[in-house]
Parts: C-alpha cells; structure tokens; sequence
C-alpha cells in the first residue's frame, strides 16, 4: 500500500507540475535599430502561431501561458520592415527578456512584397554569412554544448584532427579567423590553445549565454578587422529583468554553474563559471596526459536611459596540464607520448567595454578591451626534472590593448558605416630549446616587443531599383609601427565591394570581391636570433594579402526554407614563408605548442578555390535539416615556385544534420560528416634516425623535400544525441545523451616513429653501438596511429 502511495504522489508530482508548466513568460521591446526610439502599436505573433500580442506607448509587449520550449517572434509594424527573431528557449523558471529591432523601409513599396524571413542578409554581406540559432548549438550532435566544435559543421568549414577544434574554412589557415562576443575580439577561443593561431581541444565560451552566431566566410564587413578567412559573431542573450535564475550543468568534460538575472532596475548581469574532470577521466583511463581547464565569462549591462548602454564583457581561462608517468606498464603508444609531448600551462583573459549612444539617425559605439595570454611548456629528456636533460624552456606573453569607435548612421536610403581603431600590443618571450640542424644545437633567446596599430574603415550601403538591388562598398586600411613595410597604410588598402540582385521575391544572384590583409602573429614579429636581432623585421616580413572573388544564388522556396549555391576563389600573397623548412606558413598551426616563432620571408604565394551548396529546411514534415557540401582545393607554391596541396586541402566536405522535436518534450538528432583525406608529409627517417638528432626532441622529423606528398584516407563519423526535457512550475531539468562516433569508425592516420623496441629499451643500430655518440644510430619502428572511438556522453542541465 505504501509502496502505491508513493509512486501517485510521484506520478502526481511530475505530471501534475508538467500540466500546470505551461506558465513561459516573455518580456520584450520594439525599436527602432537606428536610434533606438520605441515603436508603440506593433504587431506581435509567436511565429507558427495565432498567439499575439501588441506593444504599448514605451514599444514594450508581453506573452503569458506559452509552452516551454523553442520558439520565435516575428512583429510587424507600419513604416518598418518585418522581422522573425531568433530561437528562443521558453522555461517556467524565468521570464524570457528579448529586444526586437526593427528597420525603417526607405520606400513604401506596392508592386514588391517582401516578407519576412528567419534568414538574414546583411546589406554590407549579402552572401557568404550563415547563422547559427541557440536551438542548433544547444542539440546539434557531437557538439557536446561546445560552441567551438559546433561551429565546425557549418558550410565550408574543415577541421584538423578530431580531438581538435581548429577552424579551417574554405582552405585558409587555422590562423585566418576573428572572433568576436558582443562586439569585443576575442583572440582566444580555445582552451590549450596554440599561440598565434586560435585552435584547441575544448572551446572557452560558454553556450549558456549565446543567442545566435554569425559566421562569415567572405565578404567581410570593413568595420570587422583584419582576417582573411572568416569572422564569427557570438552573440549573448540579455540579462534577465524579473530576479536572478541559476543553471548548473553536468557536461561531457565539465561541471559549470551560471546565473543570469537583474542588480537593479537599469542593470544586469550573466555570470558563468566552469571547472572540467577531464584530469580525473584521463587518469582512470589510463591516458599520458592530465589536462584540467577552468574558465569564467560574464557580462554586466546597464541602461541609464533609451540614448545609451553600456556593457561590460569578461572572458578567462586557466589551462594546467601535467604527464600521467605513473602509469602501470604503459604500451608502446603510451611511452611515445610521454617520450615527446611537453607540459603545457595556459591563463588568459579577455575584459571589454562597450558603450553604446543612440543619435536620432544612427548610433555611436565605444569599444575599449583587454586581452592577456600567459603561455608556458617544457619538456626534459626521459621526463627527468633536471637541468642538465631539460631539452625545452618556454615562457611566453601576449597582451593588447584595444579601442575602437564606430559609427551607423541611415538616411535618404543609405547606411553609413564608418570608424577607427588603435591597439597597443606587448609581446615577450623566453625560449630554451635543443635543436638539430645538421648537427646539435641551441636555440636560446630572450625576446620583448611593444608594437602599436591602427586602422581606419568604412563602408556604404544602399539598395535601388525598388529595393531589388543592393550594392555596398568598404574601405578599410591597417598599419603598424613595426617596420617600414607595415607602418605605410596605403599598402594595406583593402576595398570590398558586393552586390545582390533579386529576379524575384525568393530568387537573388549575389557578387562580392575584396582585398583582405593581416597581420603575422606576434611569435613572427618577435622572433630573434639574438637579443637585438628581430630576425624577421630584418627579413621585410609584412602584412599577409588574400584576394577574394565570390558568387552564388540564393533561393528561399517558403519562410522555412533556404537553398545556395556559391563558388569562390581566394588568391593569397605575402604570405610568411618559412626559411629552415620551405614552407608555406598556412599549412602550419593545426598542431599544439606556437606558431610562427620561426626565421620567415613574405614570398609565399597560394591560392583555394570550390564551390558550396547548402540547403536549409527549418520544417520538412517536422524535421530541422541542414545540408551542405563543400569543394574546395588549396595549394600553396613550394621553394620551386610549383603549386603544391596545402595541409588543408580536403577537396570534399560534406554535413548532414537532421534535427526532430518529438511529442512530450523528447527532441532526437544526428550529424553525419564526410571529410577528405588531409595532406601529410613523409618522415625523414635517415635524419630521425640520428641519435643526436632524436634525443632533442623524441620524435621524428618531416621530410619537406616531399611535402604534403601522402594523404590519410577519408574521414567520416556518425554523431546521435536525444534530449528530454521537464519543465515543472519553477525550475526544469534537461537530460541528454550524446554519441559521437556512433558506427565506430577508425581513420588511419600517419604512423608514429620509435626509437624503443619492444620491451622499451632504446634501440641503437648494432653497427654504430661502438661508435662516438654523434655518429650513433637509432633503428626506428612504426607504431599505428589511428584516430577514433565511440565517445557516450550524458549531461543534465538544472534551471531553477
């Protein structure tokens, strides 16, 4: 009888608090995105829906009794052009806050209707710009909540290795990408990242306060840096105005907490925190290495008045890393690692502010930031903590201080985009490292550079032929006070021009062409030889050039449907080219450690080039699709002055993401991803062999006379994940399982060299055993190196 008792009361509990759940709240206001004046009257519907509202006086509006769950708003007002917001997640544990934006129509079209859709297209990037929506970061499969994965199936994105998250798009660099959280850069974006470029194993940002995602992949805005590939937008959520609400989450590396609510009437705050057991995990399994990261991101927003906001965004990280050498009889792979891979520690942070003020034709925004990275590795022979065996030191900083001014402004039909930038940057770095040339040495030097930067930009933008054809051009120009060739602007002139015209309300043909520069990383311009000697300032090395040319069309069948078609040509000059191994720079930095910390020149010439079709079905019979292929080829030119493939030249990426929301609040989801093989380089093994040679690093060296002449074979992998959510009167629970990798599959990667036989001895080649050490050799071995695993996951996430 007790036992019948207790499962009604339970049955009660969970069903009669799901039955009384339907209690979602939204609080919002209606604007307009120039001046930010409130628009009274507008009409308001959950997308999907006949449940409407209307704004007030003050443009604020209100739903009440909505079902937990995703949803979007679209409004409509009269002199404003129609809009569907973002995904955004109803819960009975908050009050929902959102801000609609709303632009003023330039002309009062009859013959034209132009409705609104969920897809957008920014007048200065009419194509190439993707959106990523909450709801797709939030369930997409194998992301795994980390923001810095997901973003890796978007269309023309590849990706290194798989326990990496380093952004390759359309066949630049890991080092060719911006990004930015609510307007301040973030150079960072990874935990353990490597140091002039961006990639790493675990992503910093935490999804929890992220709205949408803006990608770029061209036709970049000129106010958006310098980059020569791709910009990423991370958008947050506003604070909560009602009281505070917490969140905790239990993930497949981390445990994190967050809160997100009001500190008075005008401000408000986000606050997460975030501390992984993969130190922990690691250990049980019997791993070499025990990484644990933390991190911590916030921001505060406040409001005196309409005319002006101000926010104030923070972002940091502290990476600690140690070898596992208490492993129980280790195998041969296990001894590898440990033999080579060095202790990496990491802490950085980002800190910015941005203030906002509202004009009655435009706005003014004040952008001031901080950011710091403290990178530090070192490895000793054998793992043995002394002196005499230590065969790498390095200790390394980063910091730059940035600000920026920008102005929008809109009249007679046109938008006005215009600005200016300075950084103040100091970069230090202290290297010990055991090298071998053609005999052993040491590389041993002591390095501090201040550098200082500016830029200016701007852009117009305006559409005529009764608001069917859009033109907008920018202007941008970088420089710095490092050396001659960087200091004069007017080598760094960068147009950009784009066009899109609309054959009909749903067909338009899109065009953009552009000259992009940047700026070498910090760890090239740093570089000496010796304490007065900056190697590469003597070597002329200058900014980096990519010339863009990108067309496409563009189709939207219904409001819930898109269909692309884009091809693109990136033509790359002035890229660093490095002098010891007769590279190209832009097939390195997919690896741990630095990048560019190197005697380079700034000949090297390149070029990628393909084509992209996505597809978007937001509903198709009750599934969410994103379908996308890539062909791209890129080639960098060898010492020879020959194209030759770059570490990135994939030539097919293909993503297939199926998303479904099921009865009783289930949601299922799978990803499919097919990427080519990837370019490798041969070992040099007569070199490797050398046992001088061998024991400054533990691991064999590349053969760059045969150059990304091999490839690994094709990669693919099958990702599922099904959520199931509880939505009760003041708090909900999310629970979910992820599986990445779901068939198993193992791709067969370069093998790995040892200088051990079997039993973990050294193996010195018998015919050189009596000779003088430096003329000693090892006989080396192949070990297989392959790469995949099912990967389970459960999380629970906890709002209350």
């Amino acid at each position: 009888m007790k036992f019948k008792l207790i499962i009604a009361v339970l049955i009660w509990t969970i069903t009669g608090g799901l039955l009384n759940a339907q209690t979602g709240k939204i609080e919002g206001r209606v604007f307009n995105a120039t001046n930010n004046e409130s628009l009274p009257f507008t009409n308001l519907v959950i997308w999907g829906t006949n449940i409407g509202s209307t704004s007030d006086l003050d443009g604020k509006f209100f739903f009440t009794g909505l079902q937990p769950g995703y949803i979007r708003i679209a409004a409509s007002s009269v002199g404003f052009s129609d809009y569907i917001s973002e995904d955004i997640l109803i819960t009975n544990a908050k009050t929902v806050f959102i801000e609609i934006p709303l632009l003023e129509k330039t002309i009062q079209l009859e013959e034209v209707v132009v409705k609104a859709s969920p897809f957008r297209k920014p007048e200065e990037s009419p194509l190439s710009m993707r959106t990523l929506d909450i709801s797709e970061i939030e369930k997409n499969p194998g992301g795994n909540r980390d923001i810095s994965r997901v973003i890796q199936s978007l269309p023309g994105v590849a990706s290194s290795v798989s326990f990496r998250n380093d952004v390759i798009v359309r066949g630049g660099g890991a080092s060719e990408n911006s990004f930015y959280l609510d307007g301040v850069e973030i150079p960072n974006l990874n935990h353990f990242s490597t140091q002039g470029a961006s990639g790493g194993p675990v992503g910093i940002i935490n999804v929890d306060f992220i709205r949408e995602v803006d990608y770029y992949s061209g036709a970049f805005p000129a106010a958006k840096g310098s980059t020569l590939s791709s910009v990423f937008e991370f958008k947050q959520i506003e604070p909560n105005k009602d009281k505070m609400n917490f969140r905790a989450t239990v993930g497949a590396t981390d445990l994190g907490i967050s809160m997100n609510g009001p500190v008075n009437e005008k401000s408000g705050l986000l606050l997460s925190v975030r501390r992984s057991y993969l130190g922990f995990l690691f250990d049980v399994l019997g791993l070499p290495f025990l990484p644990t990261y933390n991190d911590i991101q916030f921001k505060y927003k406040f409001k005196p008045d309409l005319k002006n906001e101000i926010s104030l965004i923070g972002l940091g990280a502290v990476d600690q890393f140690k070898l596992n050498t208490g492993i129980e009889d280790p195998d041969e792979s296990q001894k590898y690692i440990l033999g080579y891979l060095p202790v990496n520690e990491q802490w950085n942070y980002t800190l910015g502010v941005v203030y906002k003020h509202f004009r009655s034709k435009g706005f003014d925004t004040w952008v001031i930031s901080r950011n710091y990275l403290d990178n530090r590795a070192y490895k000793f022979l054998n793992n043995i903590e002394t002196d005499s065996l230590k065969t790498f030191d390095y200790i390394s900083s980063e910091a730059e201080n940035k600000a920026r001014y920008e102005h929008v402004s809109r009249f007679s039909g046109y938008k006005i985009n215009y600005g200016a930038g300075i950084n103040y940057a100091t970069y230090t770095n202290n290297t010990y490292q055991r090298v071998f040339t053609s005999e052993a040495g040491t590389i041993d030097y002591d390095s501090k550079l201040d550098v200082f930067s500016w830029n200016v930009f701007g852009q117009v933008s305006r559409k005529f032929l009764a608001e069917r054809l859009l033109l907008s051009l920018g202007l941008r120009m970088d420089a710095n006070n490092y050396s001659p060739e960087m200091s004069d602007m007017t080598r760094q002139f960068s147009p950009r021009f784009s066009a899109s015209y609309s054959l009909t309300e749903k067909f338009s043909i899109n065009f953009n062409t552009g000259r992009y520069y940047q700026r070498p990383p910090y760890t090239a311009l740093g570089y000496r030889s010796s304490e007065d000697d900056l190697v590469n300032k003597n070597n002329g090395i200058t900014y980096m050039r990519s010339d863009h040319l990108v067309a496409g069309v563009e189709l939207l069948p219904d409001e819930k449907s898109k269909f692309t078609i884009e091809g693109f040509y990136k033509l790359y000059d002035q890229y660093p080219f490095s002098v010891q191994d007769s590279i190209s720079l832009a097939s390195k930095g997919g690896d741990f450690g630095t990048f560019g910390d190197e005697a380079l020149v700034s000949t090297s010439q390149g070029r990628a080039y393909g084509f992209e079709v996505l597809a978007r079905e937001k509903d198709l019979l009750g599934f969410n699709i994103i379908l996308s292929y890539t062909f791209v080829r890129s080639e960098f030119k060898d010492k020879n002055d020959n194209y030759i493939p770059s570490s990135w030249d994939n030539r097919h990426i293909l993503n297939l993401t199926v998303l479904k929301k099921l009865k009783r609040n289930w949601d299922a989801g799978a990803k499919w991803r097919f990427v080519g093989g990837a370019p490798f380089t041969p070992y040099d093994v007569e070199k490797s062999s050398l046992r001088p040679a061998w024991d400054v690093r533990n691991t064999a060296y590349l053969d760059y006379n045969r150059f990304n002449s091999e490839s690994t074979g094709n990669f693919h992998q099958l990702d599922v994940r099904v959520d199931k959510q509880y939505f009760f009167k003041k708090w909900s629970a999310i629970f979910y399982v992820d599986i990445q990798n779901l068939y198993n599959f193992k791709l067969q990667q370069q093998s790995f060299l040892t200088h051990l036989d079997p039993e973990g001895n050294p193996n010195i080649d018998p015919s050189t055993a009596g000779l003088p050490y430096d003329q000693q050799k090892y006989n080396l071995r192949e070990l297989p190196n392959e790469s995949g695993t099912v990967i389970p996951t459960i999380g629970i996430i906890v709002e209350f």
